[in-house]
């Protein structure tokens, strides 16, 4: 793969610092002077509407962003990404996350192997062990039928099963619960297990090498406490492992060592990386909950928006454009933040499985070829669902000092209809979506503030600035194809940035040093005196603390 082209020194970046030193953002203008601002700026892809008309942007800016995305080749990258070159240069891989979700009916060779039909050959056995544990045929060690799925996995094995379970709900079968263990931190075992009873429990083990040391110190848990759960009910144990655990994982010596049957590991390949991997057998216990035929309605959104991503001019790509622009508030506008809002109490996970997309992906401070970075790189992302976001951070983005970008989501139907007296519950709901990226990008005056009657001395403290951009994107309704859509969309933005900034966006080695560190510190913990005398003083304080002060 050639070296990255340094964004900073192109033609489109000089004449966006142009843009940039000679702009006065203000929004109230932009849309008493264009009447077809919300038309130019407003988009389709595939079931979403995007209006970015409360976004920074004019057609001056646009034309550079697209002329920016233009002379980093982000086409020729992208087309690569989607062959399948080895554009993960650090781990020298391919990145084929969306041939995870193509048609069956869909042709990928790459390096002589028909990547589609792997995926689809994985994807049946999924989807008949789904049905068999639907419908009853799968049953546990004492014949009973399984009524609760606990995954065990971290990370993108975690965040994004969890998420999606969450987010579609009112698709799962009544009589199947999902519950997802990732932390090694003993009380999120402790806590999913409550309750449980062994002989209707189904454990799925998430983890690509069978070595990941929280998901395999939580099995082993698991596997313990179905053990004595079982031994204690008057049940049998032997061979109770393999009718209780199946695994998500190509390590098949690892998975039967453990005591699982290899024919019920399902394997997933090293072009898909863990923050990618929902859509692969890692979604297992989501298949389970919604059934195949939902799943693959995931399965298929996210195709719809690979293939917008793919097909669609930069001028009207939604992932592009989106992108594009998150470039231009961290390196023009110094934004170190950017805010996910969804208006829907589904999506309540969603912004913690962007943190890890966005942030493990594209927090890098050295290019694909191992030079330094030549702008800033990266955003923390973050949020809440509204409006309970509302009464909590808001007042930093409406009138705080930081600017900080916010994509809003909403749903035109809601999933439960209510009404408080004569008014719809939902279009209370909605009034606060429309209202908040109203209020933040036209704001109100000081002579608007006094026109209310308010008393000079406060004047000031009700003054809203305005001006604080925004994204606003709706869709008919929360489906699983929907969902697929709006996480592929985030996938391909966090793509767009990181070529611009030449960065791999698909390696994680920031993610590697402290877990290394915490095994060498196992001994110290533990009490070896001569590995606590060889730490440096903090940590040996921090440790003799915990010694002195654990008592069970």
């Amino acid at each position: 793969m050639p070296s990255p082209i340094d964004a900073t020194q192109t033609p489109a970046w000089h004449k966006l610092t142009d843009i940039h030193n000679n702009l006065t953002v203000d929004f109230r203008a932009w849309f008493e002077q264009d009447a077809e601002r919300t038309e130019k700026f407003s988009l389709s892809a595939g079931d979403l509407f995007v209006d970015l008309s409360k976004s920074v942007m004019t057609d001056e800016m646009k034309t550079a962003l697209e002329e920016l995305a233009a002379e980093v080749n982000l086409a020729e990258r992208r087309d690569a990404m989607f062959s399948g070159e080895r554009i993960n240069i650090t781990e020298n891989r391919s990145v084929l996350h969306s041939a995870l979700r193509r048609p069956k009916t869909d042709s990928l060779t790459v390096e002589g192997q028909d990547v589609v039909g792997d995926v689809h050959s994985v994807l049946e056995r999924v989807y008949a062990f789904a049905n068999k544990v639907r419908s009853g045929q799968w049953k546990g060690i004492t014949g009973k039928t399984i009524k609760t799925v606990v995954n065990i996995g971290i990370g993108g094995s975690d965040l994004g099963p969890v998420m999606a379970y969450e987010a579609l709900k009112p698709f799962k079968a009544e009589n199947i619960e999902c519950r997802f263990i990732s932390n090694i931190d003993p009380t999120d075992a402790g806590e999913k297990l409550s309750g449980l009873d062994p002989e209707t429990t189904l454990f799925i083990v998430a983890s690509k090498t069978f070595t990941t040391l929280e998901t395999l110190t939580n099995a082993r848990i698991a596997r313990a406490w179905l053990l004595r759960s079982l031994e204690e009910q008057g049940a049998p144990t032997d061979g109770a492992v393999a009718k209780h655990f199946v695994a998500v994982s190509t390590a098949l010596d690892k998975v039967a060592e453990f005591g699982i049957d290899p024919e019920n590991a399902f394997g997933f390949w090293n072009w898909v990386g863990g923050r990618y991997s929902v859509d692969s057998a890692v979604g297992t216990s989501l298949a389970i909950a919604i059934g195949p035929d939902n799943f693959a309605d995931f399965l298929a959104g996210f195709n719809k928006m690979d293939e917008h991503f793919q097909n669609t001019p930069f001028s009207r790509n939604v992932p592009v454009l989106m992108g594009m622009l998150n470039v231009f508030y961290v390196n023009f506008m110094n934004a170190a933040t950017h805010a996910v809002l969804p208006y829907s109490q589904f999506l309540h996970r969603f912004p913690a499985y962007l943190q890890q997309l966005t942030m493990e992906s594209n927090g890098k401070r050295v290019r694909w070829d191992g030079t330094p970075v030549t702008s800033k790189t990266g955003e923390v992302f973050w949020g809440e669902p509204g409006t309970n976001g509302q009464h909590a951070f808001y007042q930093l983005i409406h009138q705080g000092t930081q600017l900080i970008p916010a994509d809003f989501i909403a749903f035109a139907n809601p999933t439960y209809a209510f009404k408080d007296g004569d008014a719809d519950q939902h279009e209370l709901f909605l009034g606060n979506f429309f209202g908040q990226t109203k209020a933040l990008a036209f704001g109100k005056t000081a002579d608007e503030v006094r026109a209310e009657g308010t008393p000079e001395e406060i004047v000031s403290a009700r003054v809203f600035e305005g001006n604080k951009p925004t994204a606003s994107i709706m869709a008919p309704e929360l489906t699983p194809s929907v969902l697929g859509q709006l996480i592929a969309l985030y996938e391909h933005i966090t793509f767009v940035q990181g070529i611009v900034w030449g960065i791999d966006s698909f390696d994680q080695w920031g993610v590697e040093l402290g877990k290394q560190m915490a095994k060498a510190l196992t001994n110290a913990v533990s009490g070896d005196k001569a590995a606590l005398a060889a730490e440096d003083q903090s940590t040996r304080a921090l440790i003799e603390y915990y010694r002195a002060h654990r008592t069970k």
